[in-house]
């Protein structure tokens, strides 16, 4: 049976698929679901996303995001859903039977697109053949597999719990059970690393025949044990030289494996961009649901306290743990300018006049013509993306088109 047959049927049984005609259009605007699920084993020395070990809570988590699920259901304004992203942490920690309630819960408060993309994060070491074939059962389509590298001393060091024979046999049975649509996260810049040892990575993910690609640039985030190991002179940061080196190797083998460089550390097949990913960059609504899970309504974003314990007994009194701002057309333009130009498609230059106005529209452009001039950027069919040359220097191209509010700074 297919993903879409498989996906279908189960949306059948569930509720997620009304029976009656829909209330929606095919040109209706949708949305996507975030699921943040923070349990992992043991922390990886370069994480500071929100994360525990403290997995004997798992019961109650997820039965208090099922009633996070359920007080929000309006938040999306009843758009119907085209992805669900369970992310983390480690998603794959969770069992079977927690997999299903949070299904259940959305079945009964919210209206799936039937060609849905549903992604789980998961770590090589958990998808034995039995997990994989259950994974099956349930209506995932989509699997990111979070594998950093195929070294296995480095791996030690950065406390990934797999090595990179387990990474391999993982991708494979994920293929073999049927599953079409494969995500493989690498990171780059790791200490000691090479421009061979980053060839042999690359060359390694493209023998696999996945579909998506992620590759990060190791960032040193502050209070990481990471962090600590560089401060006490263990471990090294790569030069710039050998970053750029890095990331002009990766461009080049992907396009020549086939893959579009679709969005400035993404990588995919013709079709395969992650769709859940590329709603952030072009300004899709999206709930994130969960210990320190962000949300974006179009008009404010908010984010859930980063705390198993708080999170649970907040929504337990029936309160969202959540912190709330207000976005200003200002706001909504710099959110704008930093989703969009990191991506391949860039950023539809009438389309920001519209919705931002003629004084934001030439006060971009006029930023962006000293990057035009030097090829760093460049205009075509009325979008404005980054040159090849451009996506070395994206960050400070992006700082230069945002809009500042000159008199807060001089307050300030």
């Amino acid at each position: 049976m297919t993903d879409k047959k498989r996906l279908l049927s189960f949306l059948q049984e569930t509720g997620f698929l009304y029976l009656c005609p829909s209330k929606h259009s095919s040109d209706d605007i949708m949305a996507g679901i975030y699921l943040h699920i923070p349990f992992c084993k043991r922390r990886c020395i370069y994480c500071d996303f929100y994360s525990t070990t403290m997995d004997g809570r798992k019961d109650e988590y997820i039965s208090a995001l099922c009633h996070e699920l359920s007080m929000r259901q309006h938040y999306l304004e009843d758009e119907r859903i085209k992805t669900i992203y369970w992310g983390g942490g480690t998603p794959s920690q969770l069992e079977e039977r927690h997999f299903r309630t949070v299904f259940d819960t959305l079945a009964r408060h919210y209206e799936l697109q039937p060609d849905a993309e549903i992604t789980l994060e998961a770590n090589p070491d958990d998808l034995t053949p039995a997990y994989i074939h259950m994974l099956r059962r349930l209506p995932f389509n989509r699997i990111s597999i979070g594998i950093q590298t195929f070294d296995d001393e480095t791996l030690r060091l950065l406390h990934r719990r797999h090595t990179a024979a387990q990474a391999i046999d993982a991708v494979r049975r994920c293929q073999d059970t049927g599953f079409e649509n494969i995500s493989i996260d690498l990171m780059y810049g790791l200490p000691k690393e090479s421009l061979q040892s980053w060839e042999h990575d690359l060359c390694q993910a493209i023998s696999l025949h996945v579909q998506h690609l992620s590759a990060y640039h190791l960032i040193y985030e502050e209070g990481t044990e990471l962090w600590r190991l560089r401060r006490q002179h263990r471990v090294e940061e790569v030069d710039e030289d050998s970053s750029l080196a890095f990331f002009n190797l990766l461009m080049d083998k992907m396009k020549q494996a086939g893959f579009e460089h679709y969005e400035i550390s993404n990588f995919a097949l013709p079709g395969r961009y992650s769709r859940h990913n590329s709603s952030y960059w072009d300004g899709t609504k999206y709930m994130g649901c969960g210990a320190a899970a962000h949300s974006f309504n179009g008009v404010s974003r908010q984010w859930n306290i980063a705390s198993l314990e708080l999170y649970i007994k907040s929504i337990r009194e029936r309160t969202i743990p959540a912190e709330i701002e207000q976005l200003d057309v200002h706001t909504r333009y710099n959110d704008r300018i930093i989703t969009a130009i990191r991506t391949s498609k860039g950023l539809l230059l009438p389309a920001l006049e519209k919705e931002f106005g003629k004084e934001l529209h030439d006060f971009c452009l006029r930023n962006a013509r000293h990057y035009l001039t030097q090829g760093k950027l460049t205009i075509e069919n009325d979008w404005l993306r980054l040159t090849r040359a451009g996506i070395f220097i994206s960050d400070g191209i992006m700082s230069d088109l945002l809009w500042v509010d000159e008199d807060a700074c001089q307050d300030e």
